[in-house]
């Protein structure tokens, strides 16, 4: 276990550094396009989506449910794998080009899907944007090739740090947007081609850095690398079949994200709409990334390894541990961000009365924090196993319920009885409501399928971690009350907002620590561990 520690180290490092950038990147950006009632930043952040959209269709899935337990049984071959993984990136690198370039001549097509109910302003700024930001979609497939074989060869560090140059690049641009054009730039009129270029250019040229870094670590692989176009008898047909199912889901998961983004879109301008989702779905991943990446990208690997062995109580015991070590580190995170919820939403808006608003979304998120966690290492279980048809059954039912619930949202806020302001946290509620129900199933199914995955051990662990976030949350939220609550010092601005988070989720974090001491939970040993490895002694 201690490499698995080391790497946990290392890759929760990298993300916290990632995250807190990204955190500053997007400061800086609502400081260029805006947020709440900000119809430009609307129209950017569906422009700077539509590569990500477009990018899950044809790969994320794929290479988080696929490549990396194939990668792992390819190490068994006398070549290490490089002949296997040289015609994955010959083809790989192939299909991203293809679908980039066809993705940017159906640019206005795109952003009419998924942004159709926009004024029509806004829908041409949005194609003017996704014509600079749809080559990102190359980018982040390499990044993704490269990172995912790294990650499988146990080169963990690179792949989870790249992005921190990535943000340090966006936030350079933005601040020269800032400098050269003044700010914010909310409104759709503001934004002349010559602007349009200059943020298209910094968005995407700061993926590309991202994608160029790795490949800088790929020597470290020791694989012999060559242009392969000789696909067949190498295993990729397995690849392919696995490869449909989740292909599937992100067609259905694309699907059920437009639709949010469709009715979310009715609000620009009136109240949280697309980019207020976005940021608080950004400041949501903060602990999701730094923990459940950190802490499950290494046991994904064990995982695949052991199941590629047959040995199912090692899988068993696999999952106990991650989900106990993930829910102990997850719980404390989500009772400091519900404590310090509304100056964290500050960080992501103009104004401290648009802060109350939008912490309602991120709320909202909240709620599936850690059902989602849990489902990270369900999923991944059925991943290692090579079966990615029970996940698509299980995510079928998430979307059918995103649609629902959406669909549920709109026709209430279209009766008057929703007022349009609440609308983008009632979507984000049905999601999180749809995920915890998809986790559960997830649960189920796995459990069937293995005779039992330990689930009374980690749930009476996630019990014991909520008897201690509950009171010291509480405590965190009176602590943001003496500190005269929304209209104090810590909604004045966005760097305030950030600094009053930062003190109230210290003081969360600390009680939490403190009850669990004190109801000696074990899971205390993994804090102690991770401390050593980040802060090695002298």
């Amino acid at each position: 276990m201690s490499s698995l520690g080391r790497a946990s180290a290392l890759l929760a490092a990298g993300t916290m550094a990632s995250r807190i950038t990204g955190l500053l990147r997007t400061i800086v950006l609502v400081g260029v396009v805006g947020a709440n009632k900000a119809p430009a930043a609307d129209a950017f952040n569906i422009a700077n989506q539509l590569p990500n959209d477009v990018y899950a269709i044809i790969s994320a899935g794929v290479l988080t449910a696929v490549i990396v337990p194939q990668i792992v049984q390819a190490t068994t071959h006398a070549d290490r794998g490089s002949a296997f993984i040289s015609k994955l990136f010959t083809l790989g690198t192939f299909v991203l080009l293809i679908t980039t370039a066809i993705a940017m001549i159906a640019a206005p097509w795109l952003v009419w899907i998924a942004y159709g109910s926009a004024h029509p302003e806004q829908q041409a700024l949005a194609i003017a944007l996704s014509y600079w930001c749809l080559p990102q979609i190359f980018f982040y497939g390499l990044y993704s090739l490269v990172g995912e074989t790294l990650n499988a060869r146990r080169i963990f560090g690179p792949f989870t740090w790249a992005p921190v140059a990535n943000n340090i690049v966006s936030i350079a641009g933005f601040l020269v947007i800032g400098a050269m054009f003044g700010a914010p730039l909310e409104q759709v009129s503001q934004w002349t081609p010559d602007r349009i270029a200059w943020l298209g250019v910094t968005v995407t040229g700061a993926i590309a850095v991202q994608a160029g870094i790795l490949i800088a670590f790929w020597p470290r692989t020791r694989l012999a690398l060559r242009p392969d176009f000789r696909w067949r008898g190498v295993g990729l047909g397995s690849v392919g079949r696995m490869a449909g199912w989740t292909l599937l889901m992100a067609l259905m998961g694309l699907g059920a994200g437009i639709f949010q983004t469709n009715v979310a879109s009715v609000a620009s301008g009136a109240g949280p709409s697309v980019a207020v989702m976005s940021y608080a779905w950004l400041v949501f991943m903060l602990p999701y990334s730094v923990i459940v990446l950190s802490i499950g990208t290494p046991y994904f690997t064990q995982l695949s390894e052991h199941a590629h062995a047959g040995d199912d109580e090692q899988v068993r015991g696999d999952i106990v541990r991650s989900i106990r070590t993930l829910g102990f580190f997850l719980m404390g995170a989500l009772a400091a961000v519900v404590a310090a919820v509304v100056p964290t939403s500050r960080v992501f808006t103009t104004t401290s009365e648009d802060a109350t608003t939008s912490a309602i979304v991120l709320l909202a998120y909240l709620l599936a924090l850690i059902p989602l966690a849990v489902l990270f290492i369900v999923q991944r279980t059925f991943y290692a196993y090579g079966d990615t048809r029970t996940p698509f059954l299980f995510t079928l039912v998430q979307c059918a319920l995103i649609v629902a619930t959406t669909f549920g949202a709109r026709e209430l806020t279209q009766s008057g009885v929703l007022p349009i302001e609440s609308l983008a946290a009632t979507i984000a509620l049905g999601q999180s409501i749809a995920s915890t129900i998809q986790a559960v199933l997830a649960v189920w199914l796995l459990h069937r399928r293995l005779g039992g995955i330990g689930t009374a051990s980690w749930m009476s662990a996630i019990g014991r971690f909520t008897l201690a976030a509950v009171p010291a949350s509480a405590a965190g939220w009176g602590v943001f009350l003496l500190l005269d609550g929304a209209r104090g010092w810590t909604t004045a601005t966005q760097v305030t907002g950030a600094l009053g988070a930062a003190i109230v989720a210290a003081i969360v974090l600390a009680i939490y620590i403190g009850i669990l001491a004190l109801l000696r939970a074990p899971e205390l040993d993994a804090l102690k561990g991770l401390v050593r490895r980040l802060v090695p002694s002298p």
